[in-house]
């Protein structure tokens, strides 16, 4: 899905962006070289960045606090030139119908295009508006575009990639979470096999309050078949007995978070994505894209905090001197940042990897180092959340004005640490994969070794 092109030939870059704030940004905005970046990511970069300020920074906080974004935000991304990317590829295929459409970047779009993209975005220290933005289609419109059939990804795929429409990924349910074997939604197949009868519940479903399409796991098996009998079915808000209602949520406001209700809905079987009972490896082919995503974002709102702890120390004054005066805010600092470079540099990695290998062998050999990375993440997010508002002392405990990203970053730190798999289960499976592989090696071990002896 992306181009590696520029990984022959490395570009070092060395002119310095953005407000040059002490570790605010990654290292290569600091003028640092890096083995990662050409001038087609600078001028990806530069594109991002100039939408987030134009029209998001001014427009954050209201957007929150009406726990809703303007229809019109979405088609203005597309124009843009960036909503397309945050699934992971650049679909040029679906975007073709559209003399206009924006082009991908120069050289072709790679992970790290995916990368500046969600950190860019991250910027505006609101997670609810960036899930508002792009929360529901870099999840719920892949399984789509990957295992859907022509005529569904002629149907949905252009319209939610120029953001005339939106699409949301539902699985998690009040009974199953990151157990998705134990979903309890069923839909039966009736006796003509024409359609699916629908019936169950889903929770915190992200932009599941405004969604025109909601790609949903289902039970399609006998019960206690666990994950071998799932299937996916896209599901269209305008069909009868389909309801959301707004969750009320400590954070992610603008984002639609939304519990959504099947009672008796009757789906065409052409609205099965995929086969059926097949969904679950579905699901998991998309994973370890969407918790990389959780860490990109996390460790810039990380960023974000440090970067307004900063700049409010250099002008906050107690007991006759500014914050930045006290060793114990410095050494505050410099924790926040060296927790965020490492975390950065590890991501970094993990990305090249993801330019370097296709999407089955991603599957095979990242999925524990990416868990293992999101729970570095969400730890070093929280971690700085809490500095940054022990700094703005009771600024940060106040919805707008000068505390105002750390505010509400600290109210959103679990809608990082739980969804896409929460720390005790990343972790768990981190450490279960690493030795399942070892155990695998060392059973090859022993089979040379036999066979040698032979």
């Amino acid at each position: 899905a992306y181009s590696l092109t520029h990984l022959l030939m490395p570009t070092n870059q060395s002119e310095e962006f953005g407000a040059l704030v002490p570790w605010g940004d990654p290292n290569w905005y600091r003028g640092y070289s890096s083995p990662y970046y050409t001038d087609s990511h600078i001028q990806w970069r530069a594109r991002i960045r100039s939408f987030v300020d134009t029209h998001i920074m001014p427009n954050c906080h209201t957007w929150d606090e009406n726990k809703a974004m303007p229809s019109d935000v979405y088609v203005a991304a597309y124009k843009a030139g960036w909503l397309p990317g945050c699934v992971g590829m650049w679909p040029t295929k679906y975007l073709a119908e559209d003399p206009n459409a924006p082009k991908p970047p120069a050289g072709g779009f790679d992970a790290f295009h995916e990368l500046i993209l969600w950190d860019e975005l991250s910027r505006c220290g609101s997670g609810g508006v960036v899930w508002g933005f792009a929360g529901g289609i870099s999840i719920g419109l892949p399984p789509v575009l990957h295992f859907g059939s022509e005529a569904m990804k002629a149907k949905v795929a252009g319209p939610c990639l120029r953001g005339e429409k939106i699409i949301c990924l539902a699985i998690t349910e009040p009974y199953a979470g990151s157990d998705v074997g134990s979903l309890r939604a069923t839909a039966k197949l009736n006796a003509e096999g024409t359609h699916y009868v629908l019936n169950g519940e889903k929770k915190w479903i992200t932009n599941g309050m405004f969604a025109d399409y909601f790609t949903v796991a289902v039970r399609t098996g006998k019960p206690g078949s666990a994950h071998k009998g799932i299937s996916f079915l896209l599901i269209e808000r305008n069909m009868p007995g389909v309801s959301t209602r707004q969750m009320l949520c400590s954070g992610v406001w603008a984002s639609g978070t939304a519990f959504v209700t099947f009672e008796d809905v009757k789906v065409p079987v052409d609205n099965l994505i995929g086969k059926q009972d097949e969904a679950f490896k579905y699901i998991m082919y998309n994973f370890n894209h969407e918790r990389w995503g959780f860490v990109v974002q996390a460790n810039r709102f990380a960023r974000v905090c440090l970067e307004e702890s900063a700049k409010y120390a250099m002008k906050r004054r107690t007991f006759g001197k500014r914050l930045i005066e006290h060793p114990v805010i410095r050494w505050k600092l410099a924790e926040m940042a060296r927790q965020g470079e490492a975390t950065h540099a590890a991501l970094e990695t993990l990305t090249y990897q993801m330019c370097t290998m296709n999407k089955t062998e991603q599957n095979a050999k990242l999925g524990g180092d990416i868990a293992l990375l999101k729970v570095q993440a969400t730890k070093v997010f929280e971690y700085c959340a809490r500095e940054a508002a022990q700094i703005f002392g009771g600024a940060s405990y106040v919805r707008g004005g000068q505390g105002e990203k750390v505010e509400r970053c600290y109210r959103e730190v679990r809608a990082y640490a739980i969804p896409g798999g929460s720390e005790e289960v990343m972790a768990d499976l981190a450490v279960r994969e690493g030795m399942k592989n070892y155990t695998n090696h060392l059973k090859k071990l022993s089979a040379g070794s036999a066979g040698a002896k032979m």
